[in-house]
Order: structure tokens, then C-alpha cells, then sequence
């Protein structure tokens, strides 16, 4: 569902600065030190902000599940970066095992690649969603036109394979710019980031990647594991593997219930 674009306050305050600051530029050469510096200033705070996942200063981002979701004791396992031939069928496995339910970030070349491990989710009763079409490295710094095409790309392409057009969209590695959010909401995407995330695709220890998931676990909590771009412990075995069995024994412990993304948008809301 698509909706209009409302900025948020610091997005409100950094346009009505340029409106202020650029008639300056035209009015006299002797404004534009001080005007130069004020907009680039501003530029470089919209892009530190970006830097931070978890913020909500450049749009509506959920870093819980959302308090008026109909939920009861949910928590949300999200995986990313896939699908991995390789990988994705284990974490298939190992969710079908504890009758978990879990959200996957896809990128969509990655999808196209293997289509028939998009449709194993799917059939399996997980959520497929937006993680760009490249996953390029340089997400953040792109400019309008190729943002565009990385999530209308993959939007179209997740669609096709699943049947059902995202509704989350999960930037690459959380980075994103003052840009993203106007396409998000024409799309009708919900940006998604995460409570916590145990950072396995660089550490190949198993036991610290489980100990930040688990530090404090409680429903509402939204968790970041890789099925793509997973490291490999000392015996070369995805670390994926290695944590997401034990994490479910102690999400089922606390009597917690694993839920997609999808499960916890507020009722009403499609």
C-alpha cells in the first residue's frame, strides 16, 4: 500500500534550511562562504544519522515489533542476505524442526539465482522481503535514480517468485540516506532494522554471535542472522547453523513464539 511522504522533524527542519539558505546563494557572492558551509554541515549530519540502524531521525523504522501488533509473546528471527544454496536449506531444516517461523531479507539477484529456495520459504509458512536487488556496499551513498531501481528491481522480482509483493525492507547492513525514506513510503515498505543482531557475518564464534541474540531476550525483540555472508567457525561449519538451533531452544524456554514480520503489522493496516 502506498502512502504519501510526511519527513519527519529533522527532515522538515533540513529542507526548510535549504529554502532559507539557497535564495542567499543567488543574492550575493559574499553569502556563499557562510551559505556553503551551513549546507554542508547539515549534509554531513543527514549522513552520520544514517549511519546508525537504528534510528528513526530519517523515518519510521521498527526496531521492535510494534506494541499495538496482535502478537502474544512474539519475537521476530530475521535472516538476511540470501538465498544460499548451501545455507538457506539448513536454516530451513533447523526452523522446520522447532516448527519456528522466521522473516527472510532477500536479495533479489540472489533470488533470481535460485528461485527454487525462494519458493521453499514461502511453502514453508516464512515471509520473503526487500533487501535490495545488488546489496551494493555503497547503499548509502546513492543517488535517487539507482536507489530506486535497487528496490523497485527487487520489489518486482521478490514479488514475482513469491506471489506477494514486500512489505519490509531491510537496508544493506542497516546504512541508508536522508533519500531513502520518500521511496519507501511510494513503495509501501516499512523499514525494518532489529533489537539486536549478533554480527555472524564476521565473528566465527558461535557462542558470542548467541550470547548478544539472547543477552535480555523478551518478546517484542526483532534478531539479525545471515543465511548469506554467514562466517564459518574453525571447522568451516555457517555460523548460522551453529546458533540458530540453540537460540530457538531458549526462545521455546521462555515461552516465547517466533512470528514473521507480516504476523505483527498492526490489524488494519493490510
Amino acid at each position: 500500500m502506498k502512502h504519501r511522504w510526511h519527513p519527519t522533524p529533522l527532515l522538515t527542519a533540513s529542507l526548510l534550511l535549504h529554502a532559507a539558505v539557497v535564495p542567499l546563494l543567488l543574492m550575493h557572492w559574499a553569502f556563499w562562504p557562510w551559505a556553503i558551509a551551513v549546507l554542508l554541515t547539515d549534509h554531513v549530519a543527514l549522513f552520520a544519522i544514517g549511519l546508525f540502524p537504528r534510528s528513526a531521525a530519517l523515518g519510521a523504522n521498527w526496531t521492535r515489533l510494534p506494541a499495538e501488533c496482535s502478537v502474544v509473546s512474539g519475537i521476530a528471527i530475521t535472516i538476511d542476505d540470501g538465498p544460499d544454496p548451501e545455507v538457506t536449506p539448513q536454516v530451513l531444516r533447523i526452523l522446520a524442526a522447532h516448527g519456528a517461523l522466521a522473516t527472510f531479507f532477500c536479495i533479489g539477484e540472489r533470488a533470481e539465482r535460485y528461485p527454487a529456495l525462494i519458493r521453499q520459504c514461502v511453502q514453508a509458512g516464512h515471509a520473503v522481503e526487500n533487501h535490495s536487488y545488488h546489496h551494493p556496499l555503497a547503499f548509502a551513498l546513492l543517488g535517487w535514480g539507482r536507489l530506486r531501481r535497487e528496490l523497485e528491481q527487487a520489489q518486482r522480482r521478490l514479488g514475482e517468485l513469491t506471489g506477494v509483493a514486500p512489505r519490509f525492507f531491510r537496508a544493506p547492513a542497516g546504512l541508508r540516506s536522508p533519500l531513502l525514506d520518500p521511496l519507501l513510503q511510494r513503495l509501501g515498505l516499512q523499514l525494518t532494522s532489529w533489537t539486536r543482531r549478533g554480527f555472524d557475518t564476521v565473528s566465527s564464534d558461535a557462542e558470542l554471535v548467541l550470547a548478544r541474540l539472547a543477552r535480555d531476550l523478551e518478546a517484542g525483540d526483532i534478531l539479525v542472522l545471515h543465511d548469506g555472508h554467514t562466517a564459518r567457525t574453525a571447522l568451516g561449519e555457517p555460523v548460522v547453523v551453529q546458533v540458530l538451533p540453540r537460540l530457538l531452544q531458549l526462545i521455546e524456554q521462555r515461552q516465547l513464539r517466533t512470528v514473521t514480520l507480516r504476523e505483527a503489522l498492526p490489524r488494519g493496516s493490510g
